[in-house]
């Protein structure tokens, strides 16, 4: 089966769809993955599927938003294929009229609560507009997944149709890579520095925490205004940012971590039943993780206890939690129970649900 994966960024970072589209072609299908074409665009590696940016005139906002779903459709009236994978709800509108006018399958993939991110949860018409998006289209849908089973369970009720779960659990590395931890200790956040991810609360306890520095391996809406924060005298030398970091470039530096950071803001459902590749990255590199007491992550620190939850982004409890760690025994036992739950939390086994799924797509009429 040729499937076309549609998504809003440009591709160069996605691992979970990098992981996604690699199993589906490992499985027998043709594979396309569909991103953007941006100003600052790495050129594109060589995968195991095929990959396609499409250009637009403009970059946020409802303009390109409404452009990208044009030029998203236009593409998909004029190829080949057999099912459409939409990914969240800002390209569910192109896929979704692409595959009903030309009577092909489709399958919704959704990697967050699409409203109810901070940057939507708190704009009102444009939760309107997005929630009347879902309604309108995903009662075409036969078949669907997200990365939770929070989330998973409030889909199916909310939409009446049911949501597998695929976690964004990482490809399971049988040689563990050794690594001596960096001096001073690091702590390693990886992903979008955008708001809602605690890192201005974070910065905050850094200021009172000795022999600990931060490394920020992302960039986002948030970038410029967090590296005036970490121009504060306390600050000087406890921070350090990296910019954009391949994948590649994250599994090499993810070991050296002395822990990984997963903060966020209880703004909107999506974050609060989040569940974050980052966190079993840095569980598969047996580095503890500073995470919040949400219910995802509660429940898989009963599983394997590898965590210290935090309840809420008060700089207190983040400088009690951090310091808590740096007791050699406590640090040893959470590693350990890193060493035993990162056999158990990859890629091989999340992917199954993935591979089923598809499977049943192919025999659907």
């Amino acid at each position: 089966m040729t499937i076309i994966c549609t998504v809003t960024n440009d591709l160069t970072f996605d691992q979970r769809m990098q992981r996604i589209c690699a199993s589906l072609v490992a499985d027998g299908h043709v594979v396309c993955l569909v991103g953007r074409q941006m100003s600052g665009s790495a050129a594109l590696k060589d995968m195991p599927f095929q990959q396609f940016r499409l250009k637009c005139r403009w970059n946020k906002g409802p303009l390109f938003y409404l452009e990208y779903n044009f030029r998203l459709f236009r593409y998909l009236m004029k190829i080949q294929y057999d099912a459409v994978c939409s990914v969240d709800l800002d390209t569910l509108p192109a896929g979704c009229a692409a595959t009903l006018m030309r009577r092909k399958k489709r399958v919704f993939d959704a990697h967050e609560y699409f409203t109810e991110v901070p940057e939507v949860v708190d704009r009102p018409v444009v939760r309107w507009v997005w929630s009347k998006v879902a309604d309108w289209c995903l009662p075409f849908y036969r078949y669907a997944y997200t990365v939770g089973p929070g989330l998973a369970g409030i889909f199916t009720q909310k939409y009446g149709i049911s949501f597998g779960v695929v976690r964004n659990t990482p490809t399971y590395q049988s040689q563990r890579v050794i690594a001596e931890k960096a001096q001073p200790l690091m702590l390693l956040y990886q992903g979008a520095l955008n708001e809602g991810r605690g890192i201005e609360a974070l910065l905050a306890a850094l200021k009172k925490v000795d022999d600990v520095q931060l490394i920020l391996a992302g960039e986002g809406d948030l970038s410029a205004q967090l590296r005036i924060l970490a121009q504060q005298p306390e600050l000087l030398d406890k921070v350090r940012f990296l910019g954009f970091v391949t994948p590649e470039d994250l599994k090499k530096l993810t070991p050296k971590a002395w822990v990984g950071v997963n903060l966020l803001e209880k703004r909107g459902l999506s974050y609060y039943y989040s569940l974050a590749n980052k966190f079993f990255d840095y569980i598969q590199a047996e580095a503890p993780v500073l995470t919040m007491q949400f219910p995802e992550y509660q429940a898989l620190n009963q599983e394997f206890e590898v965590a210290r939850l935090v309840p809420d982004l008060n700089p207190e409890g983040i400088i009690h939690a951090i310091e808590s760690l740096k007791d050699p025994a406590e640090y040893e036992r959470l590693r350990q129970n890193c060493a035993r739950a990162r056999q158990q939390w990859h890629w091989a086994i999340d992917e199954q649900v993935l591979l089923q799924t598809w499977r049943d797509v192919s025999v659907s009429d």
